[in-house]
């Protein structure tokens, strides 16, 4: 049970969707509310599709490419950490990047569902759960940890505009960058894991 609630936390601030919102309501909002729950649903379904696909598949693409665990543990580390410092020290950019993206076309699969939902960081993740599940029981343990932290994140941005408007900006910069610090922890002890995994100490 512990692990499932670790894992759900985890996976649930790495995909951040306080820090999404703003930038997918940015694209959205051009259309109608009802075009945009619609939109949003199918790209929910397409972010979970993509989570689930690299996490079935991730043992054999780490057999087939020859990787040790050890070293997706420090590549996720080093991706997790990019993107906790973005997160404690967000771009000037992102919410001209958001504006510019919502004057394109309707979003379809990029950029919402990959790489803003099921991003590097989300995907290395769950690959190496995948290298590291010794059995079907703790596979489907962590298969539910990604559905329930991919629900959490679906209703964080289905109701996005109310929470936004209660947070505040200050607060939702705030809890950003919170949340950021919790990965940037995450992120190092990954690394080490990977270091020890190669017998550095």
């Amino acid at each position: 049970m512990q692990d499932f609630l670790s894992t759900v936390i985890l996976l649930f601030i790495v995909i951040d969707p306080v820090g999404l919102a703003p930038m997918i309501q940015g694209m959205l909002k051009k259309y109608t509310p009802e075009k945009q729950k619609a939109i949003l649903k199918r790209e929910l379904v397409f972010a979970l599709g993509l989570l689930l696909l690299f996490f079935f598949s991730g043992k054999f693409l780490l057999n087939l490419l020859g990787l040790e665990p050890a070293t997706l543990n420090i590549s996720g580390g080093i991706l997790l950490f990019l993107v906790a410092l973005g997160m404690v020290f967000p771009a000037k950019d992102m919410l001209t990047s958001a504006a510019h993206a919502s004057g394109q076309d309707e979003p379809f699969i990029v950029p919402i569902a990959m790489p803003l939902m099921a991003g590097p960081s989300s995907l290395a993740i769950i690959m190496l759960h995948a290298s590291q599940s010794p059995d079907s029981i703790s596979q489907m343990t962590y298969a539910a940890a990604i559905v329930t932290a991919w629900l959490l994140s679906g209703l964080v941005l289905f109701i996005a505009h109310k929470f936004l408007r209660l947070l505040g900006e200050k607060g939702t910069i705030a809890l950003e960058r919170m949340m950021g610090m919790v990965l940037i922890m995450i992120s190092v002890q990954m690394f080490m894991n990977g270091l020890a995994g190669y017998g550095v100490k």
